[in-house]
Parts: structure tokens; C-alpha cells; sequence
């Protein structure tokens, strides 16, 4: 691909995707907007390949003394929450003493513990809450109701198959903080990867009945990068260590960011194919847009714009869903159900949020900062330093390494569509090992799988966005149950 196409590919990659609609900013629109900052002629994100030029670590100055720290974390009962049987915790942990940085982390026990691996989920943006969507709108233990003030059980939450690490990361998001402000403008994917290392190293020593659990890590959109850089970066301590300092097994990853080229091309190909563009628009966006040779910026430029005011007024996210048309709390909460999401559950987890009981439940905002807690951030976005183009090679070093890599994508999602994921796999010139079959849940169809020579496996999951458990919560219990115990998603169960 010539420089003047991978110049416009990636300037364009996500900008048409913008909607007109009452939904709350989300991890999606950081990421297009992020996507837009980095190709601004004086952007000064590094755009080179994520590679093993990782700090060092210093195990023995970047560990902190945990003692105590746990059972100071340990939350008694959040605002509003039902009856549980498991436990759960929050706190800081600080990954940077001299800087002062401390990312926050939300930890749900299984009721089982001891029986169950340590799983951890990294929301993308970059600069989006994992706390905001995973715990409290996709796989945690409960959803918010539509007062913002109480909370419903979800029924499949995955701490039914793992005790299970969300982190709010890097510093600057959520609750997570710096007391160098100029953090805030240095964020990037090395230090990201880096201080969720230092993060888990101290958070192993806070809980350090996990020290040789079985861990995977897991997560979605810009977490596409996240996940195998954070394994990246496991690996290669775990090696300078020359032993096991987290017992890393497994990474999976969903609807994720993982390599440009593909991720463009595949995103049109999905409008198209699910009849939201027309095939002429698609075809000139793959002519003008993506093809060297007839590459041409006006002809370009005018599909993309078709392309926008033909997907305007969708629900991106999730092309079936309804839109939020009314945000504002209700004086009461509505039934609810965790098969039925809310499209204005946004709204309802910024007000629980920013509640001080909440926040002191979870031993939250120590610092008392004067703002609302946000689900992102536009600070770090906006001062992103460095992205690599594509993690296909991280995601090769760990499979030759014996870490199980899956690759999940909910089939009704246009932010990073199931098309753009099939294309960014077959980037990796893998060979199929069993072919492409559906798998059943419940007596029905729950998505489709295949599998690769080398431990790699992609699955869909069917009727679900970009927030995959948010839609198909029973499907996507399902899956990562399945990933966890080492088995393919197959026959009914």
C-alpha cells in the first residue's frame, strides 16, 4: 500500500461513523475521534510498531509494600445493590511513586474463588472506563437502573466463570489519576502497557492467593491493543525474570482494533453488505479510497460523505438497536432485565457514578477532584503518543509463546464490524484447522467459529454490538466460559 492512500486510509478509518443521536459520548466515538487527531498534519502520535523497546522493570523499586491494602479495599455493599454472595473490592494502585500515578481497579470475586482463574477486562477508547461499560453496562455483577441510584442483577455476569480484574486505564481515566499533569499529555500504547504490568505486579502482591492462578486477559475496540501488548509485555518480563511472574494463559479480545488496513476496507464492506451503503458507494470507496493506482482524493471524498449521511441516524454501535431519545432519570427505577439493555443505560451509570455514596463505597476519588467522573477521556485521546498500525505480530509472538488467543465479534456492530475482524485475521496467513460452523446456545444458533493451526480461534456472536455482553449477555457467558476451560463453542449445552 502506497504512503498517499495509507495517509487518507487512516485518516478516514472510523471518521464516517459518526451519529446523530442522544447517546452519551462512547468508547467508539473516542476512537473515531482519535483516528481523526492522529492524522492532523502536526499530530505528533508515533505511529511505529509495537516491539519489545519496553522499560525494563525494576521489580525490585517498582513493587510497593501491599500490607493491609486488601482488606482496606474490601467493599461491604455498594448503593442500592441487591444481596450478593460473593465478595468484592476497589482501591489504587500506585504504578508510578515518583509521578504519583495510581490506577484504580473494581475486582469481583467469584463465589467459587478458589476454584476459578483471575481474569482481567480493559476497555479501549483510548481513554475509556472499563469500570464505565465493563463492569457496570456489559460482564460485571450489576447494571444500573434507570433512577441512577440503584442497581439490578446481571444474571450473566462472568464472575460466574472467573474471579474477574476490571482497570481503569491509563492514569487519567475514570477514576484513575497522576499527580504530573503533564501525564495527561504522554499517554500512549508503551506506557499504557508498561503501568498496567507495574499494576498487576502490585496487585498480586495485594491478593496474593492469585500469584499462580491461571490468568487471561480480556477486552474490546482500542483493548484490541491493550490485550496483546499488555501479554507482550508479561512475556518479556516473564523471560528477563527467567521465571513466572504472572502465569499468563489466554488472551481474548472483542470487536478490537487490530490492524488498519484491513479494519478500513472491512468496515465499508460490512455497510454494504448489510445494505446501508449502496454497492456503488462501497465499490468507489475500495477504488478512490484504498487502491493505489486510482487512488483520487475528490471521488474519494465524496463516497466517504455518501457513506456518512447513509449511516447518520443509526445506533452505530449496534445497526439494530434503538437509539437513546430520552437519557434523564426516572424517579423510580424501571423493571429491568440484563437480556434487555438499555440504550440509555450511559446516562444512568454517569449519575450513579458521580454519587458520593458510591464513590466512597468504592473507595473512589480519594483526591476529591471537583469534576464530574466522566466515561472518557479527551485529554488522553487527544495527546495519544504513540499507536502501532497493526498488533498482528503480537498476536503471533503469542501464540508461538503457547498463549491461546481468541478473536471475538458481535455481527450486528459498524464501529469495528465482523468484516473488518475476518480480513485482519486472514492478514495473518494462518491455516484453517476446523472450518466455519455454527455454535448453539439454548437450541439456538449463538454465533459461528473457526479455528486456526497454531491456537488461534475466531468466534461471532450473533444479534451483538460492540459491547458484546451488553446485547447477548446468556451468548457471551457462553463464550468466555468456553475460552476459560480450554474447549470450542460447538453443540447445544
Amino acid at each position: 500500500m502506497g504512503k498517499i492512500t495509507f495517509f487518507f486510509l487512516l485518516f478516514t478509518l472510523f471518521l464516517s461513523h459518526f451519529v446523530a443521536s442522544s447517546l452519551a459520548k462512547r468508547q467508539g466515538d473516542v476512537l473515531g475521534n482519535f483516528y481523526k487527531a492522529k492524522q492532523k498534519k502536526n499530530s505528533v502520535i508515533n505511529k511505529s510498531y509495537f516491539t519489545a523497546a519496553l522499560e525494563n522493570v525494576e521489580l525490585d523499586k517498582v513493587i510497593l509494600p501491599q500490607d493491609g491494602l486488601k482488606e482496606k479495599d474490601w467493599i461491604k455493599k455498594l448503593p442500592g445493590q441487591p444481596p450478593v454472595k460473593f465478595q468484592q473490592y476497589g482501591g489504587y494502585v500506585t504504578v508510578n511513586e515518583s509521578a504519583g500515578r495510581a490506577l484504580y481497579y473494581y475486582f469481583t470475586e467469584a463465589e467459587n474463588s478458589k476454584s476459578l482463574p483471575l481474569l482481567l477486562w480493559l476497555n479501549g477508547g483510548p481513554g475509556c472506563s472499563s469500570i464505565a461499560y465493563g463492569a457496570m453496562e456489559e460482564l460485571g455483577p450489576f447494571r444500573v437502573n434507570s433512577d441512577g441510584k440503584t442497581l439490578h442483577m446481571n444474571d450473566y455476569a462472568w464472575n460466574l466463570a472467573a474471579n474477574v480484574l476490571f482497570v481503569e486505564s491509563p492514569a487519567g481515566v475514570g477514576f484513575s489519576y497522576t499527580n504530573t499533569s503533564s501525564d495527561l499529555k504522554t499517554s500512549g500504547d508503551n506506557r499504557t502497557a508498561n503501568d498496567n504490568l507495574v499494576f498487576l505486579l502490585n496487585w498480586l502482591e495485594r491478593f496474593p492467593e492469585y500469584k499462580n492462578r491461571d490468568f487471561y486477559i480480556s477486552g474490546e475496540s482500542y483493548a484490541g491493543h491493550y490485550v496483546p501488548q499488555l501479554a507482550h509485555a508479561i512475556l518479556h518480563h516473564n523471560n528477563l525474570a527467567n521465571k513466572t511472574l504472572i502465569n499468563l494463559k489466554g488472551i481474548i479480545i472483542g470487536n478490537a482494533v487490530i490492524n488498519e488496513w484491513t479494519d478500513f476496507i472491512g468496515n465499508y464492506e460490512y455497510f454494504a453488505s448489510h445494505a446501508l451503503i449502496s454497492d456503488e458507494t462501497y465499490l468507489d470507496i475500495h477504488k478512490y479510497c484504498y487502491t493505489d493506482d486510482t487512488y483520487n482524493k475528490p471521488k474519494c471524498y465524496s463516497a466517504l460523505e455518501v457513506a456518512d449521511n447513509n449511516t447518520y441516524n443509526l445506533d452505530i454501535y449496534n445497526i439494530y438497536f434503538p437509539l437513546c431519545h430520552d437519557g434523564n432519570l426516572t424517579k423510580y427505577p424501571r423493571i429491568s432485565s440484563a437480556l434487555k439493555f438499555d440504550p440509555c443505560s450511559d446516562h444512568y451509570v454517569h449519575a450513579y457514578m458521580n454519587r458520593r455514596d458510591v464513590q466512597n463505597a468504592l473507595h473512589a476519588n480519594v483526591t476529591k477532584i471537583q469534576y464530574d467522573w466522566e466515561a472518557c477521556s479527551d485529554p488522553l485521546f487527544k495527546n495519544w503518543k504513540d499507536n502501532a498500525p497493526t498488533v498482528i505480530p503480537l498476536l503471533k509472538e503469542s501464540l508461538a509463546k503457547g498463549v491461546r488467543v481468541w478473536v471475538f465479534s458481535g455481527d450486528t456492530d459498524g464501529r469495528v464490524p465482523v468484516t473488518s475482524t475476518k480480513r485482519s485475521i486472514q492478514a495473518m496467513n494462518l491455516t484453517v484447522d476446523k472450518s466455519w460452523r455454527s455454535w448453539l446456545y439454548g437450541g439456538e444458533v449463538g454465533g459461528y467459529v473457526e479455528t486456526y493451526k497454531g491456537g488461534l480461534t475466531f468466534a461471532t456472536v450473533r444479534g451483538a454490538g460492540h459491547e458484546v455482553p451488553s446485547y447477548q449477555p446468556a451468548r457471551a457467558l457462553s463464550l468466555i466460559s468456553h475460552f476459560l476451560s480450554g474447549t470450542l463453542p460447538s453443540g447445544d449445552h
